[in-house]
């Protein structure tokens, strides 16, 4: 049994971890391992939003725009597609680049031909919305867990191998202890989001600043390889409760300290949609999605169902990532985006 946490991220503990030295899991998962060379990765979500459907074609073409560009030298190391309609009707197609460092990301982001389309102002007179959700995490700063241990997704795609079994799973408080940086640090936010808006004529540019420790989830779930009995399974006993969590965050969120949170489906270049979904959710603290996770009736039905039919699940690939953010490695922009979109429903 392995600790979640790689030797060469370890030191001496000041917080306690929530389990006993000996404490038993009880059924394998996983991590992502990374060398000793990863410090800071990067992570991308580049979104183009629409509200009519006639529109759909012309978003269609400005998804593939930014997928393209990842061709460049410095592009991403991986990158998928999702789509999602948000509760406000809009459509939105958003693409999701993970750099193993920083410094990559950086001459990608600054490249003179992608920054000047961002910065554009045909951006402002397309009729489509756009919005970049950049988040930059150190080593210590974000954990992994697969119940698999090949062709990881997300960030796990970035990283150098596989972990053993872990220990830090299956009880309240594991997601903390899979963090380098819980062994000393309590991970709490320390202030607020902060709106910065240009607007004219054509149209309107915000900037979110965000505090240190805002914290995103990614969860996911991929049926495109389960039988006819375990597809089954999963859409009608799974997906209907996991939904109805997914969507009270994303209409409730303010209540439990819940930014913004997308439950999307995967898609291919051509917008059709494929058979694996996961939910992008950003947080005050990683203590807000804590509380939520462990105390709220939501979240505890998904979990209650999770564990009656765990048993039946084979071939059905279940996933998250967690990580935390300095403000200053923390960058959101939308431009003719909707109020409600990503950070601007709670900044101030």
């Amino acid at each position: 049994m392995e600790s979640a946490v790689d030797q060469h991220l370890r030191c001496p503990r000041t917080m306690a971890k929530r389990v006993a030295d000996d404490y038993q899991p009880p059924f394998p998962m996983y991590v992502a391992r990374a060398d000793v060379d990863l410090t800071r990765v990067s992570m991308g979500y580049f979104g183009v939003q629409f509200k009519d459907a006639t529109l759909r074609e012309a978003a269609l073409l400005a998804l593939r725009k930014i997928v393209a560009d990842f061709d460049h030298e410095n592009g991403p190391g991986n990158h998928d597609l999702t789509f999602h309609q948000d509760n406000q009707g809009y459509g939105n197609f958003i693409v999701v680049g993970y750099w193993r460092d920083f410094e990559t990301y950086e001459r990608w982001c600054n490249d003179a031909s992608i920054a000047s389309w961002w910065a554009a102002p045909e951006r402002l007179t397309e009729r489509l919305g756009y919005f970049r959700e950049c988040v930059a995490p150190d080593a210590r700063q974000f954990e992994t867990l697969y119940a698999f241990q090949t062709s990881f997704p997300g960030v796990g795609a970035v990283m150098d191998r596989t972990s053993g079994e872990i220990q830090e799973h299956g009880y309240w408080g594991s997601m903390r202890d899979r963090f380098a940086l819980s062994q000393n640090d309590p991970m709490e936010a320390n202030g607020i989001l902060r709106r910065l808006e240009h607007a004219t004529a054509e149209g309107t540019r915000v900037v979110i600043h965000s505090h240190d420790n805002l914290a995103l989830i990614r969860s996911g779930q991929d049926w495109r390889n389960a039988g006819d009995a375990e597809r089954t399974l999963y859409l009608d006993r799974i997906e209907p409760t996991l939904r109805n969590g997914m969507d009270f965050l994303r209409d409730n969120g303010e209540e439990v300290g819940c930014y913004s949170n997308r439950y999307v489906q995967s898609i291919d270049i051509d917008g059709n949609l494929q058979d694996e979904s996961y939910n992008i959710g950003h947080w005050k603290s990683l203590r807000h999605l804590e509380a939520w996770a462990e105390s709220h009736p939501t979240h505890l039905r998904i979990f209650g169902v999770f564990f009656e039919v765990i048993a039946g699940i084979r071939e059905l690939r279940l996933y998250h990532e967690v990580s935390v953010f300095d403000g200053t490695h923390q960058f959101y922009e939308y431009i003719n985006c909707h109020p409600g979109t990503g950070m601007m429903r709670d900044a101030a």
